[in-house]
């Protein structure tokens, strides 16, 4: 099987094919070339038969959820990228205060979901722009919350067999630390997630989550594409303290700049390209391990081309 014929089973299964289509289109950072062919999964089943295939036919794949975390190189991507978004995306209500929320669901939609049903838990949540499946896989967080507070279990796709099936957080089915987590590293393609959240008042919950996304869109550049916080946070530390210290503020390769606004952050000021982000961030990191001897783990995955 070759690319195209994948591409027609794909539509068979009732996913959306393009081709020839710029990643830069679908990744918060607005960077990338082109893939040879973007598929929106239209289910899980047809997320494993697709793979099975591209497997059988070593075509080169990689998954994709909302791309906010995201570099795609500048020559794109040679292969097939299956995009769980949209059509993965429902949210349903459970007994005893969980949420049941597919990948592509976004963090936005599930936080709006929650306090209408007057469920506390995940409003320090509200305002990170990325879809479930990326928030569970590297367990996002802010204002002192994280997806492993409210994590009770994950629905995966195992790429070493094929296999679907539940992960649960009292049988110790999956392990969570700091923007790391046993999915990072285990092969494993999350699908869907079930958070246990608290009742709570609706207006308060409204309250606080209008509370944060205020603090985000006044501390943040949220003017400029990027991948949020480029890196993650030193333990006795914080990375962007540590870039304007070492008089980084506003550096600038190409399009790319370290943010005027919030030095944690690399933005793209208009027409960056991946080369000129890794660029800064490789120049951040040397600097600033040169002036504190602090080493800044970033954040952002970066996807070569093949």
């Amino acid at each position: 099987m070759n690319i195209g014929e994948l591409c027609s089973l794909a539509m068979q299964l009732g996913c959306e094919v393009k081709t020839n289509e710029p990643l830069s289109a679908h990744t918060t950072f607005k960077v990338g070339g082109y893939c040879e062919a973007f598929i929106d999964i239209s289910s899980s089943d047809a997320l494993r038969r697709l793979i099975c295939e591209a497997k059988a036919s070593f075509i080169n794949f990689c998954i994709l959820g909302n791309g906010s975390n995201v570099i795609f190189d500048d020559r794109g991507y040679s292969g097939v990228v299956f995009h769980i978004g949209s059509m993965m995306s429902d949210i349903e209500l459970l007994e005893g205060g969980r949420i049941k929320a597919l990948a592509g669901a976004g963090l936005n939609r599930v936080c709006t979901f929650a306090c209408d049903n007057s469920l506390s838990g995940l409003e320090f949540a509200y305002g990170i722009p990325g879809s479930v499946g990326g928030a569970v896989y590297m367990n996002a967080g802010a204002y002192n919350g994280e997806i492993k507070d409210v994590l009770a279990e994950v629905d995966v796709l195992d790429l070493s067999d094929l296999s679907i099936r539940t992960l649960k957080r009292e049988n110790n089915g999956f392990s969570m630390g700091y923007r790391d987590t046993s999915f990072m590293h285990s092969g494993l393609i999350i699908l869907s997630a079930v958070f246990e959240l608290e009742s709570g008042d609706k207006s308060e919950i409204r309250a606080k989550m209008d509370d944060l996304i205020g603090r985000r869109k006044a501390k943040q550049p949220l003017e400029y594409p990027s991948a949020g916080s480029t890196f993650k946070r030193p333990e006795g530390y914080y990375a962007g303290k540590l870039i304007q210290d070492s008089g980084l503020r506003g550096y600038t390769v190409g399009g790319a700049q370290v943010s005027e606004k919030h030095c944690g952050f690399v933005v793209n000021k208009g027409g960056a390209t991946s080369e000129d982000i890794l660029s800064i961030i490789s120049h951040i990191q040397k600097k600033v391990f040169s002036d504190s001897g602090v080493e800044l783990e970033c954040e952002i995955r970066y996807i070569p081309y093949e």
